[in-house]
């Protein structure tokens, strides 16, 4: 003799009920052939839904021995008794347990999926084993849209699917109508005579007597096993269960099923998902916009900062802007420009001096920053000539009254035009001046004004307005050879042995540059950090209402742990969905950071977003990261369920 299909010997199951043990099976000794019809019977509570779920793999005994096929379950981990089940058994449950938001066919199909089934075989099957249970006609209704008795059926199609050796049907007609429950009788007698080792459950008798074979329960002891009939003749099955795909094909239909499913879960419930959600639109958005904001405030201080020229070392009087004595000291000449012209790291060199004055032409007349600058200070400032030309070294020599302005000016003193004034004489306080040229508005430098600017010899400022022949300042461009560090020494050295004191400073551009981006870069990461509270108090609540999704969804988990989903898929499942909900949140929260800048934009604010191709990458990613991460415990959580107690609590 073989050996046999199921054995059980001396199998114990309890359970603790606070300080007390109560032993649902007290030592059940038990053998089953293939091919047998058997029916457990016994009153509420004798054990009889206990034995189906060890016999199932669903519960493990807490002692004697179960084998299947001569295989002992007692050291199986929870992914190996999975992968019995999706072998050996096909759940008929007296409340059906298909998933609401699969079509019938979709439902039938779920433990291929499991088996790595590839899906056009999977689904072929489906349909056979649906049109040839009378719903043909019916696969792509979801359950709401069935009858009880058509809803049992595609939960046998789904026991179905797999092969299922043994089917284990708890209460088969227990939720059915007379005739329908007539039908499924029939149906599974139909089956036991293809082959199937057929368990029921159940309490009605004239049900069990249509069985082989009665076991009855009582207190958890088996009290009776008697035939009362003898084994249908066998009949072959209608069709082969396909073969499963290659594990990687198996374990990427897997992953494509846990995808539909969230999207699914998602979509039932719309206001769940859109709150869920929320916490990750508004982190991300706001991460985003502020570091769009920082970039932009950089940039344009940047171009201020460029503005003022490009590798310049201004060198004022006195000991820093805050110097109260600056005003006296004269010790700043043309002569030291000269000196410094001179030198090697020194590309152009140009002494400044300024005042203010009055400008007019006609009757318009405006303050205006009179600049006394040489022929390379536009050079040296990098200064973009619109109209006219430049003075030269002979209009500085013979303090010619030659003035460049820049488009400030002509706007305020030309504001009907021409738009081309050169050539025009107007009065700079006293001092009839030709323009010769206009130039783009640019930084008028530290301290300087921003009314509009006038450039005349220095020469003739020095002569005309000041009668002084000290100097405001020197502008000191450095050859791009030259480290701006090693030049503000080489200066600092030159001009204290001149002057025999320091009574001077210099600003060095590269470092107010790199002050100002440093400023700005620490301003933006603290904003940053402000606003990633709300990414977290985001994953937070992902953490929330996923944990209360694994409350909601118990059922489904404990049906797709009882057709064959390994602990692993389960995982998966719960975790996509958590990413899915927190990459959507990412880039909806990248489209809102897009919105308000388009909005500051087109309301002519002077703040600048400038977005980059980095950051939105950098919020995809985190935002799935988060995702994953408060997503976890919830989706272990949700792994770790007992499939008993799952399918008890749906």
């Amino acid at each position: 003799m073989g050996v046999p299909l199921i054995r059980l010997a001396g199998v114990r199951r309890d359970f603790g009920t606070g300080e007390a043990t109560v032993a649902a099976l007290d030592g059940a000794d038990l053998v089953i052939e293939a091919g047998e019809m058997v029916a457990i019977v016994g009153q509420s509570g004798s054990g009889k839904s206990t034995l189906m779920n060890i016999i199932g793999c669903l519960d493990r005994p807490t002692g004697g021995s179960y084998k299947i096929d001569g295989r002992p379950t007692r050291e199986l981990d929870p992914d190996e008794l999975a992968r019995l089940r999706r072998e050996y058994f096909g759940f008929v449950f007296q409340r059906y347990h298909l998933l609401s938001e699969l079509t019938a066919l979709a439902n039938v199909e779920v433990p291929a999926i499991y088996a790595g089934i590839p899906p056009g075989p999977r689904q072929s099957r489906a349909a056979m084993l649906l049109d040839r249970l009378g719903l043909g006609s019916r696969m792509t209704h979801r359950p709401s849209e069935l009858s009880g008795g058509q809803q049992q059926r595609v939960s046998v199609a789904r026991a179905l699917m797999n092969g299922a050796r043994v089917l284990l049907a708890d209460e088969p007609t227990g939720a059915l109508d007379r005739k329908s429950g007539e039908e499924m009788l029939a149906l599974i007698e139909e089956l036991n005579r293809e082959g199937h080792t057929v368990i029921l459950v159940t309490h009605d008798m004239n049900v069990a007597n249509r069985a082989h074979r009665i076991i009855e329960l009582s207190d958890g002891r088996i009290v009776a096993d008697r035939r009362t009939a003898p084994g249908s003749e066998k009949m072959p099955p209608p069709s082969p269960v396909p073969p499963p795909a290659g594990r990687l094909r198996a374990g990427l239909g897997r992953l494509r099923e846990a995808f539909g499913m969230a999207v699914r879960a998602m979509t039932a419930h719309k206001l769940r998902t859109t709150l869920t959600m929320l916490g990750i639109v508004i982190g991300i958005a706001a991460v985003v916009s502020v570091v769009a904001l920082g970039e932009g405030a950089r940039q344009r201080v940047l171009q201020n900062i460029s503005g003022l020229g490009t590798n310049t070392l201004e060198i004022f009087p006195g000991a820093g802007f805050g110097d109260l004595r600056s005003g006296r000291v004269k010790t700043l000449t043309v002569l030291d420009a000269q000196v410094l012209a001179g030198q090697p790291y020194a590309a152009s060199v140009t002494p400044t001096v300024t005042t203010s004055a009055t400008v007019r032409f006609g009757n318009v007349e405006a303050t205006a920053q009179v600049n006394g600058v040489s022929e390379r200070y536009f050079d040296v400032r990098g200064s973009v000539l619109t109209h006219g030309s430049f003075f030269d070294t002979a209009d500085v020599r013979t303090l010619a009254q030659d003035v460049v302005i820049d488009e400030n000016a002509r706007s305020v003193l030309f504001p009907q035009g021409p738009a081309d004034p050169v050539g025009t004489v107007i009065l700079i306080g006293s001092v009839p001046s030709r323009i010769v040229g206009v130039i783009r508005q640019q930084q008028g430098g530290f301290g300087g004004s921003q009314n509009p600017q006038v450039f005349l010899p220095y020469t003739t400022v020095q002569g005309r307005f000041l009668g002084d022949l000290s100097l405001r300042s020197i502008t000191l461009r450095v050859d791009d050879e030259t480290p701006m560090a090693a030049a503000q020494e080489a200066v600092t050295e030159l001009l204290t042995h001149r002057h025999r004191a320091k009574d001077f400073f210099i600003l060095n551009q590269d470092e107010i540059r790199n002050t100002i981006t440093s400023t700005t870069q620490t301003m933006t990461l603290m904003i940053s950090s402000i606003a990633v509270i709300s990414l977290l108090v985001g994953g937070i609540g992902v953490m929330n209402i996923m944990l209360v999704s694994v409350i909601e969804r118990t059922g489904e988990i404990g049906l797709r742990m009882a057709v064959g989903a390994r602990r692993s898929d389960i995982l998966q499942q719960f975790l996509i969905e958590a990413s899915l909900v927190c990459f959507i949140g990412g880039a909806l929260g990248i489209a809102l950071a897009l919105a308000v800048g388009f909005l500051f934009e087109a309301s002519g604010s002077q703040l600048s977003f400038i977005y980059s191709g980095e950051a939105f990458a950098a919020a995809i990613a985190c935002s799935t990261l988060i995702g994953l991460t408060f997503g976890f415990l919830p989706a272990r959580n949700a792994a770790r369920l007992d499939p008993v107690a799952a399918l008890a609590r749906d």
